[in-house]
């Protein structure tokens, strides 16, 4: 599918995969976005401890971006793990503008490295933040009570309504460990019955402008 790079109205770059006028981010935001959901509702829940972290939909590397970034002001060592079954390539990642956006000069190898690291095995990004990519659908996940915290940012149901089924969600509620927490972005009916079923408590919060992709 053809993809192209567009700017939404922060400012921040993002990916669009034109067939299905989707986003990996919210036009209206991938910055404003990543942090209301990611950070405000997710990261800033733990402080001064050791964390771990699944993301679902890696993408353009921008929440495990952030969540380094902000990860170090709270005195966070993150264990990392983002699952991705289709890869960015170098080109497109070399057209976002994240570093420059969230004025993280000093940053731009860490940025460099979320993407350069090895896939499947653990990467030391800082001292605090360790990386472990995985190309693999995700069906394939079969971690349990290994995370603190899991971004699901994959796909709308929109599009893939495969991803926002009560056999993924099964997969991430064995995931977190007890007390763990989910967010994401998406709010629609089917998907909050769905986390219900498995066992999740969900709480709908105020959102960013909607990313349109539900």
């Amino acid at each position: 599918m053809e993809r192209e790079i567009i700017t939404t109205a922060d400012g921040s770059k993002t990916i669009q995969i034109k067939e299905w006028n989707e986003q990996y981010h919210s036009k209206h935001g991938a910055i404003q976005e990543a942090y209301h959901v990611f950070i405000k509702n997710g990261l800033d829940l733990f402080e001064h401890q050791d964390l771990a972290i699944l993301e679902i939909g890696f993408g353009t590397g921008l929440n495990a971006f952030i969540t380094l970034l902000e990860g170090s002001k709270k005195c966070l060592s993150i264990h990392y793990v983002a699952v991705e079954a289709y890869p960015v390539s170098v080109a497109e990642i070399s057209q976002l503008n994240y570093v420059e956006e969230l004025d993280a000069l000093e940053k731009q190898r860490d940025f460099e490295k979320l993407h350069s690291s090895p896939w499947h095995e653990a990467s030391s990004i800082t001292k605090d933040f360790t990386l472990q990519k995985e190309q693999k659908d995700f069906n394939d996940i079969q971690s349990s009570s290994q995370f603190d915290l899991i971004y699901f940012d994959a796909f709308g149901a929109r599009v893939q309504p495969e991803l926002w089924t009560v056999q993924i969600f099964e997969k991430m509620f064995r995931a977190l460990k007890n007390n763990g927490v989910r967010v994401t972005y998406a709010a629609k009916g089917s998907v909050r019955r769905a986390m219900q079923e498995v066992g999740f408590e969900v709480e709908r919060l105020p959102g960013p402008p909607e990313r349109g992709k539900c």
